[in-house]
């Protein structure tokens, strides 16, 4: 059996955050992935956001930082579904994310995403995510002070 629609969005996604990382930001495939509208939540609060310019704004921002602290490497480990309905299903998405520290160590941080994904009338398109805290886990790590 082939890997479903929902794995291949999250194998998508890895490479252009690998792309980005690099310094070339796909816009259209990031336009792809992102539903119209969108959530985020982490512990921090929640947040609603548009599919529009900001958000490719903010991502060349958020990709800019991860390149300054370090980020060498974002990795899919695993993706698991649980449908809500018809056109919706919560992917649990496991990551892996390599940096290299200040002091020359490189290291990996395991972590899990939450992501809201709909599956109507176009390719899977991600509509919300849950955190956890990434500032916190950052600074436990000694990538951030």
């Amino acid at each position: 059996m082939g890997k479903s629609k929902i794995e291949q969005l999250f194998e998508r996604y890895q490479s252009n955050f690998a792309g980005a990382l690099a310094g070339d930001i796909d816009r259209n495939e990031f336009v792809r992935v992102y539903a119209p509208v969108f959530i985020a939540a982490n512990p921090l609060g929640v947040e609603t956001g548009v599919n529009d310019d900001q958000l490719i704004e903010a991502m060349e921002q958020g990709f800019a930082y991860y390149r300054a602290i370090g980020t060498k490497e974002m990795r899919l480990r695993g993706v698991d579904t649980t449908q809500i309905d018809e056109g919706h299903c919560l992917a649990r998405v496991s990551w892996t994310a390599v940096y290299d520290r200040t002091d020359g160590e490189e290291i990996a941080i395991d972590f899990d995403v939450s992501y809201l994904v709909r599956q109507i009338d176009t390719d899977p398109q991600i509509f919300g995510w849950i955190t956890g805290d990434e500032q916190a886990a950052l600074r436990e790590h000694g990538i951030i002070e």
